[in-house]
């Protein structure tokens, strides 16, 4: 068997912890014989978790860390004193060599701050985006940037694209995948200031395959695999998408239950309909890696169950087996 790729969990982040925190790790070893989980939090609280599950207590190992890093708190205060919070400790086993990744579903300004000063960026990034996948008809596309960066440069967004082509060539196997920046029209002379002035920046780069621009409602129908923007625009997308799948998927399960024959005709179908709803459920395709850090640093959602969590966790091994972050140390090395 080959050696099995460590990743930190912080077990005390998110609306679920440590309940559904400690379920999707479990899960997660379970499912794949190349992982060993670290669990950072409290400890006794992860024991009591732990004491329902059949797993090899060989391959989740408990690291004890007393406190706890709220929403509430100012992230960049909160890293620098809270040396013994979840997030923190679980950082410094990535910074240290003693995990390979770190997943989170914790206060997501403490993740990000986290990153940058404990792990630290690679030479030449200049912003490191948070980069989720959302599902399409097509399948799926890369929303880079959706929280990192809300007042981003033309040369971030530049790095952006290119990190997010590298992501998707190596993570997701698609060739020379499709480049476009988030606009409101498909005409290169429009948009604000910071999309005219990246757009042809984008269009000069002979190592991505840039294709325009994209406008909102387009991208459910996967018309580019990358799609570059900067964190506050891609954070609306993000939290629309979120919104409005869940709102459809009420209305149709309404639909369904509304009579006898609906009923009837929701029986028939259910095996067809819970595919189709299943492609378009976030979870499964796990949480955002922090791209350009010397470590992995993946987000994933505060409500995240342990779907998410277990597929983050798994989404940690393909990361770290196709070397993303020496592939993007490499597309980068050039830029001082």
């Amino acid at each position: 068997m080959q050696k099995a790729i460590t990743i930190a969990v912080d077990a005390m982040g998110g609306d679920n912890a440590p309940k559904e925190i400690v379920k999707g790790s479990v899960q997660a070893i379970n499912d794949k014989d190349d992982i060993k989980v670290l669990l950072v939090g409290k400890e006794d609280l992860i024991k009591k978790e732990l004491a329902g599950y059949e797993y090899d207590k060989e391959r989740i190992i408990i690291v004890n860390a007393e406190d706890n890093i709220s929403n509430n708190e100012s992230p960049v205060l909160a890293i620098r004193r809270k040396k013994n919070s979840s997030i923190v400790v679980a950082l410094n086993l990535v910074k240290t060599g003693e995990a390979d990744a770190f997943v989170s579903a914790g206060s997501t300004g403490a993740v990000l701050a986290g990153g940058q000063l404990i792990i630290g960026r690679i030479k030449g990034v200049e912003r490191p985006p948070l980069a989720p996948l959302i599902p399409t008809i097509a399948g799926v596309s890369l929303l880079v940037d959706c929280g990192a960066n809300v007042d981003a440069r033309p040369t971030h967004l530049v790095q952006f694209a290119k990190m997010g082509s590298i992501y998707m060539e190596n993570v997701l196997g698609i060739k020379n995948p499709r480049v476009a920046i988030v606009n409101i029209g498909a005409e290169e002379e429009k948009g604000n200031s910071l999309v005219k002035e990246t757009f042809p920046l984008l269009k000069e780069l002979s190592d991505i395959n840039f294709i325009g621009s994209i406008e909102a409602r387009d991208i459910p129908y996967g018309h580019a695999d990358v799609i570059v923007c900067e964190a506050f625009v891609g954070n609306v997308i993000l939290k629309l998408y979120e919104g409005l799948g869940m709102a459809l998927m009420k209305k149709v399960k309404e639909g369904l239950m509304s009579s006898i024959r609906s009923k009837i005709g929701a029986l028939l179908s259910k095996s067809a309909l819970k595919n189709t709803l299943k492609a378009f459920d976030s979870s499964q395709y796990g949480g955002a890696p922090l791209l350009g850090l010397k470590g992995l640093v993946v987000k994933t959602h505060g409500s995240s169950k342990s779907i998410e969590i277990r597929n983050s966790i798994i989404q940690c091994v393909t990361f770290t087996e196709q070397r993303i972050k020496e592939k993007i140390e490499e597309n980068l090395k050039e830029i001082e």
